[in-house]
């Protein structure tokens, strides 16, 4: 019944706290191992969060972990997705259409990976695992349901907050959700929009 009303029962990024507002935090996050899946949603009949089921199999949530010990490996909180645009090379350069949004999806891997050749090495070629740096982000936490509207909203409001208060962005936001959506109610989704700052 806990996950259905928000309970997060796993383990989730350790961060030192270095400043609250009303509007935003700012957190330091250390190194940590992550395994991600970047792809064009296109490729999976348009569905943005695809990437899931790829990471979900390297794991074992599903069944057998997809990787070469195979070992099971706990699943943490949240699941970080980040888009960007897919940029075709062509000779001459012309631009003509849209360009693709790509999507990329992780897992952060449990504290006892402190390096990627640590973690089992997935059997899927487009699970990448690699180490990520320690870094500061502003960080905005709202409920509900993720919608691209919701996102948008909150990004912005978080980057001109940021702005404001002089920070420096230094790159795109990732959204990290929580809960799963298959279980957990909408209004106790906890959700976070992240960007990172100098």
């Amino acid at each position: 019944m806990g996950m259905v009303l928000g309970k997060i029962p796993v383990d989730t990024p350790k961060f030192e706290l270095i400043k609250t507002t009303k509007a935003y935090e700012i957190r330091k996050y250390f190194s940590q191992v992550i395994a991600e899946f970047t792809y064009n949603p296109s490729q999976f009949k348009g569905k943005k969060d695809a990437g899931f089921t790829i990471l979900a199999n390297y794991i074992g949530a599903f069944g057998n972990p997809q990787n070469t010990k195979p070992e099971k490996i706990a699943m943490t909180s949240p699941v970080i997705t980040k888009s960007s645009e897919k940029i075709a090379m062509t000779a001459p350069v012309v631009t003509k259409g849209k360009d693709e949004k790509m999507v990329t999806m992780q897992f952060i891997l449990p504290e006892k990976y402190k390096k990627a050749e640590e973690a089992p090495r997935p059997v899927d070629e487009r699970v990448v695992i690699r180490e990520e740096a320690e870094r500061k982000y502003g960080v905005v936490k709202f409920g509900g349901v993720a919608t691209d509207q919701v996102v948008e909203e909150k990004v912005e409001s978080l980057k001109e907050g940021l702005e404001r208060d002089g920070y420096k962005v230094v790159g795109d936001y990732v959204l990290a959700r929580y809960n799963p959506p298959w279980i957990t109610l909408p209004p106790f989704r906890t959700n976070e929009v992240m960007i990172p700052i100098e």
